[in-house]
């Protein structure tokens, strides 16, 4: 009997595996909110598992479609190109799968998703590649139960943003977390204390968007694997604190020709009128993906910036000391901070700035890459960029420069997704409905309920 090529694959990697000392194995696909999903699946049994053997009744699963009893299973396919071992326990090997039903890729599945749009972007001659740079708070409870910041010294000030002290008092949790990035091949930029008390990030080498996706998934796992173990908490909230900063996860984004492997976005060399009349350092396919993203700024943030507690960090200061460095505004500038979307002078990209640290990076990815193709396919203008501190627009000012808001809760962002046509286009109607009836009963939850805060604040005076 010959065995397929898939089979071979399976045999192989199955070997290096039991010579690794594994002895347990995770093909994960992600949920609506990007939380992994897997059953346990003993060593011996990797081969079958490999040909989809585990069955999953997604519909117990959030946001994924496929309820009720009478439904169907669905059975996952792992990526074998995905498998690394665990570094902080090695009796784990951990892949990335995507699920079929009745032996089709499910459309309710965020990686098959994004790798429809991948399909898209190659028959135009584009390689879709991606970086995000993860921001998260590690805590740990003080004597009283507080969570507090993970370094022993409490940091004075506003904005501890790269403070060695706190960086140095935060090594029991970083420098596991770096050895075990680097020996999964990620390439280690930097990690620094970012401005919020007890809030980091890493920042590795970009990758081709799936891989890039399926590691942020792992990332976030790993995280939190590594936080339990010195008694911390790594948590991937939003805005976990009102007086404090919000933890991003910007998306940079770039195409690069499948056939040469150069990035398109940088400037050609007798350059292009419009990216002349702008002043700007890239190509006319750069502003076209621009100006599709920003045509489909509110449906989009309402995938990047997915939970109630998102639109608490999309604001230019609120209970913070100084500016939040978050975007408040739908535009683009060169090398702004305080836009949506920023083309930073250190490297050929597109930065999205208005995505955070919960995002399901699959789902998010495909819709960006969506809106930016759009954008190079009906040759679009993203207007004039804005270079100023965004901060200090008055209302006035942004109706002046003919600008709008991002949404400025989940309400409005869910609105915007389910009327926008891009979205039923690039997810199919089925999980924009999916999609959208979940965040509205986010919405719902959030905002009906009362805290002890809002009590406390207002019981005596109105």
């Amino acid at each position: 009997m010959n065995m397929s090529n898939e089979n071979k694959e399976a045999v192989a990697l199955k070997k290096k595996l039991q010579a690794a000392g594994v002895q347990y194995c995770f093909a994960a696909f992600v949920d609506v909110h990007g939380i992994p999903k897997a059953k346990c699946v003993p060593l011996a049994k990797f081969e079958e598992m490999c040909e989809g053997t585990e069955l999953y009744t997604v519909g117990a699963v959030e946001g994924m479609g496929l309820v009720g009893p009478q439904e169907d299973e669905c059975c996952t396919v792992p990526d074998l190109n995905s498998c690394v071992i665990c570094p902080w326990d090695k009796r784990y090997a951990w892949m990335n799968a995507s699920t079929h039903y009745h032996g089709e890729p499910w459309l309710g599945d965020g990686r098959v998703i994004l790798s429809k749009v991948l399909a898209k972007a190659a028959e135009m001659g584009f390689k879709f590649d991606l970086g995000i740079e993860p921001e998260f708070y590690v805590l740990r409870k003080d004597a009283a139960g507080k969570l507090v910041p993970l370094a022993p010294l409490e940091f004075k000030g506003p904005n501890a943003c790269y403070d060695v002290g706190q960086t140095i008092g935060s090594m029991d949790f970083l420098d596991p977390m770096c050895r075990y990035i680097e020996e999964l091949g990620w390439g280690v930029h930097s990690f620094d204390q970012e401005c919020g008390k007890g809030q980091f990030e890493f920042d590795f080498h970009f990758a081709d968007a799936m891989t890039m996706s399926d590691r942020f998934i792992f990332l976030r796992l790993m995280a939190r694997q590594v936080a339990q173990s010195i008694g911390a908490i790594a948590t991937f909230m939003p805005k976990p604190f009102s007086n404090d900063f919000r933890s991003g996860a910007h998306f940079n984004m770039s195409l690069a020709d499948i056939k040469t492997g150069k990035n398109v976005f940088l400037p050609t060399a007798k350059g292009d009128p419009l990216v002349k009349k702008y002043e700007l350092n890239c190509s006319r396919i750069c502003l076209n993906f621009v100006a599709g993203l920003l045509k489909h700024a509110p449906a989009i943030t309402a995938v990047c910036c997915s939970t109630y507690n998102s639109y608490k960090g999309l604001i230019a200061q609120g209970d913070l000391a100084e500016m939040s460095w978050a975007p408040v505004l739908r535009c683009f500038g060169k090398n702004n901070r305080s836009a949506m979307l920023r083309l930073p002078m250190s490297r050929p990209c597109v930065e999205n700035r208005a995505v955070d640290m919960s995002v399901n990076p699959y789902l998010a990815a495909a819709v960006s890459l969506a809106a930016g193709l759009a954008g190079i396919r009906d040759d679009l203008d993203p207007g004039e960029p804005l270079n100023d501190n965004l901060y200090t627009f008055s209302a006035r000012d942004v109706q002046k420069r003919k600008i709008s808001r991002l949404p400025q809760t989940l309400l409005d962002a869910v609105r915007e997704f389910e009327s926008d046509s891009l979205i039923a286009e690039t997810f199919g109607e089925e999980f924009q409905r999916i999609f959208a009836e979940q965040k509205y009963k986010e919405w719902t939850r959030g905002f009906y309920r009362v805290t002890d805060d809002e009590r406390n604040e207002a019981l005596t005076y109105i």
